[in-house]
């Protein structure tokens, strides 16, 4: 069994100008479609989700980029983080195979400034 982790940090405030200046432009490349109605459903507070989510999709690159022959192997859109029943966040793979993983554990969490994720992947 081998263990790898990545985890990220970022400015609320760099993810909500980008969306204000770029608008649709930067979340169609970024996000899915559940993400954008999961961040937009959250209202006054959805620049911070939309940060966590940013966040949390750097941190899997980084767990699993040892997989990848190269960064372009994957994009924004292969990772989507959406939450479970009980409001658990997850990584969902799209469009693009990683193979074995046995588990992926994901953290999110963000502040008035901040979000930050960290993702444990164990392999097979």
């Amino acid at each position: 069994m081998k263990l790898s982790c990545g985890t990220d940090i970022i400015e609320i405030k760099r993810i909500k100008e980008s969306i204000e200046q770029l608008g649709d432009k930067f979340l169609e490349r970024v996000y899915t479609k559940k993400e954008i109605a999961y961040c937009e459903s959250k209202k006054s507070q959805k620049y911070q989700h939309y940060a966590a989510r940013f966040a949390a999709k750097e941190a899997g690159f980084k767990a699993i980029s040892s997989k990848l022959h190269s960064k372009y192997d994957i994009g924004w859109k292969n990772i989507e983080v959406v939450n479970d029943e009980n409001g658990r966040p997850y990584i969902h793979f799209l469009d693009i195979e990683i193979n074995e993983i046995e588990e992926i554990d994901i953290s999110i969490s963000h502040c008035k400034e901040y979000a930050t994720a960290n993702v444990v992947v164990m392999w097979g």
